[in-house]
């Protein structure tokens, strides 16, 4: 499988879950748009995930174009929002979906590509115990301020400047959130959050 998207805390918590349901699945990532046509000539992939929110509007198109050039069947999942152009459907259009699906609807629709891939075998994602509280009132109101930013993806200073804190109280939101969830992450943290439904 191809992952093109930018490094991010969404990228990491989808990695993780595709690892743990496709262990053996193959992946190739890359940040770079540009390179995605070269990558699919050299070789087909069981599905290529495109997160379009890096790219402007009209290169989505053009880059689409240029995959079906070289590889007309690919299977392409694109996340797209809201400023880019659908698609043209044609004899295999791409799948499209909100830029900000979560990682398991992310999986529920590759799920019909991968599954059937020769030596991939689906592994049952466990659910486990959750050590999270039940409810967002565990939080204090600026814990779910930093914890809304930490899951749009921002650093401690950027936090900071935002919400007009100073770095080490934002470390100190951040440690609080991640003690209060149960979560022994960022990635983690960012995943219950959106499981909960504590940010949307």
């Amino acid at each position: 499988m191809l992952l093109v998207a930018a490094p991010s805390l969404f990228r990491q918590g989808l990695l993780g879950l595709l690892r743990q349901r496709w262990p053996q699945l193959l992946l190739t990532l890359t940040a770079d748009a540009t390179q995605v046509a070269a990558l699919v000539a050299r070789r087909p992939f069981g599905a290529v995930v495109l997160d379009g929110g890096g790219l402007p509007g009209p290169a989505l198109p053009r880059l689409l174009a240029q995959v079906r050039q070289v590889r007309p069947a690919q299977r392409l999942l694109l996340l797209a929002d809201a400023r880019h152009p659908r698609p043209p459907a044609g004899p295999h259009p791409a799948l499209v979906l909100p830029r900000h699906v979560l990682p398991q609807a992310l999986a529920a629709a590759l799920a019909p590509w991968l599954d059937g891939a020769p030596g991939l075998a689906a592994t049952p994602v466990a659910a486990r115990p959750s050590r999270a509280p039940a409810v967002a009132t565990a939080f204090s109101p600026r814990e779910l301020e930093v914890l809304r930013l930490v899951v749009d993806d921002y650093c401690n200073r950027e936090i900071a400047g935002h919400l007009y804190l100073s770095v080490r109280t934002v470390e100190s939101h951040r440690r609080a959130l991640l003690q209060k969830s149960g979560a022994r992450t960022l990635v983690g943290l960012v995943a219950w959050a959106l499981r909960a439904g504590v940010v949307a």
